[in-house]
């Protein structure tokens, strides 16, 4: 089959597209022949070397999370899933390729298409995550930093679904379709301290760092000087700063990660992608990915 392959770390440059062995299920996977796999800050995270305890555990390695195809291997003891089954979940054995096996699929209802389907489950799962940790309620207010990109944008639309207010950090380009989702938008940089408690005289009741762009002293102070109710998913400063990252792991909840699909299907969630790549273009769509200028997903297509 052919896979996006890396055998050391380093830039995109180390990607290549290769022929290599197919995978077959073992007990409990299936195979998916991969439609559309999405394209995550972590991919070029853990290529780059930067988190070597999530990195391959030996090399060549296929990067990749998430992914939506079609079923063409059962493994044993799988079961509620069948040969010709169209899913979407996390892969166990790395997306960027024709084939790859999952254990964590659901079904994709009919009228998702495949580029949304694959953009879905990390960003649902995360914010999902984020906000259960902040614990917030209806009636609160949630900075989040980082709301027009791919996550954040999922974060702000969970948020208002709460009932919370979001106040949402992003360019001024981004502001009207941060303002489509439900969010009172502001401008990050210098000066934002004052811009928030412009929007919201009364405080900030919890901040979603969605971006790891420095963003953490400033959401302390908004907090009052406090990090309790100040959740990052992209900032390494977070352990200096006394800030709980949140990494996932764990059990995945696959029955939301399915609500969440019929939602986007019946388009009452927004899932944006921005991008679509042919697999042997993996390089580009990690250079624009480590750019951070996307305002949604980035997709191949093998």
């Amino acid at each position: 089959m052919k896979a996006i392959v890396y055998e050391e770390y380093g830039g995109p440059e180390v990607l290549r597209l290769k022929e290599t062995e197919e995978p077959h299920p073992g007990p409990g996977q299936v195979r998916l022949k991969v439609v559309a796999a999405a394209v995550n800050p972590i991919d070029y995270k853990i290529r780059s070397g930067w988190m070597p305890q999530m990195g391959p555990a030996a090399f060549p390695a296929i990067p990749g999370m998430e992914a939506a195809g079609v079923v063409d291997e059962v493994g044993d003891g799988v079961t509620g899933v069948s040969v010709g089954d169209e899913v979407l979940g996390w892969t166990d054995t790395g997306a960027y390729a024709t084939y790859a096996l999952a254990t964590d699929v659901v079904p994709k209802p009919a009228g998702l298409d495949w580029e949304t389907a694959a953009a879905l489950p990390v960003a649902t799962e995360t914010s999902e995550r984020v906000l259960d940790l902040l614990g917030l309620k209806e009636g609160e207010t949630l900075l989040l930093h980082g709301a027009a990109g791919a996550v954040g944008g999922i974060g702000v639309q969970l948020a208002v679904a709460r009932g919370a207010t979001v106040i949402g950090t992003a360019s001024p380009a981004n502001h009207d379709y941060l303002r489509s989702l439900g969010a009172i938008p502001v401008a990050y940089g210098e000066g934002l301290a004052d811009r928030v408690r412009a929007v919201a005289p009364k405080g900030v009741d919890a901040v979603y760092d969605a971006a790891g762009q420095g963003a953490l002293p400033v959401s302390i102070e908004l907090r009052g000087g406090t990090t309790d109710r100040v959740v990052t998913i992209a900032d390494p400063a977070a352990a200096d700063l006394g800030v709980t990252f949140s990494a996932g792991g764990g059990g995945r909840r696959m029955e939301l990660i399915a609500d969440y699909a019929r939602l986007a299907a019946e388009g009452r969630l927004r899932v944006p992608v921005v991008r679509s790549f042919p697999l042997a273009d993996a390089a580009e769509a990690h250079e624009q990915s480590e750019s951070g200028h996307s305002r949604g997903k980035l997709i191949l297509r093998p």
